[in-house]
């Protein structure tokens, strides 16, 4: 039991941060915005729509409840879905973490831009962890 918790209190604590994070962009926040999105040539590659941002901040909430459903938190009728989402959260997160070859994650080739430096110190090294963390809680059986 121990070990699970050691897997899932982190997943529970960053991923509900980001969803709050993301709740907090969604309506209208701007703190911690300005290195957010990948930018070529001085400009933003996209910039996300509330609507989108409020998809993002509902998926980390579905993660939260993923992560609390495996390690028995939280009672769920179908199992399997449980666990097949848990690696599939391993999964985006390792992609995050291998990125785009471009602008975003450890094999990015634009590398001069304020987003860029951000992505290597924090973003990427913390999907990174959340893939790993993921992946870890994933091989623990499920709580009865």
């Amino acid at each position: 039991m121990i070990s699970r918790l050691l897997f899932a209190v982190p997943l529970v604590v960053i991923l509900s941060g980001l969803s709050l994070l993301h709740v907090y962009w969604a309506s209208g926040g701007r703190w911690g915005s300005a290195y957010t999105v990948p930018t070529v040539s001085g400009r933003r590659m996209f910039d996300p729509s509330p609507l989108a941002t409020w998809a993002v901040a509902g998926l980390l909430g579905i993660s939260v409840v993923l992560v609390m459903s495996k390690v028995g938190w939280i009672r769920t009728p179908l199992p399997v879905l449980v666990d097949v989402g848990v690696w599939g959260l391993s999964l985006v997160f390792l992609l995050r973490t291998v990125g785009n070859l471009r602008s975003f994650g450890f094999f990015k080739t634009i590398k001069d831009t304020p987003f860029a430096h951000w992505d290597t110190c924090l973003y990427t090294p913390l999907s990174l962890l959340l893939a790993l963390l993921a992946a870890g809680l994933a091989l623990m059986p499920r709580a009865l």
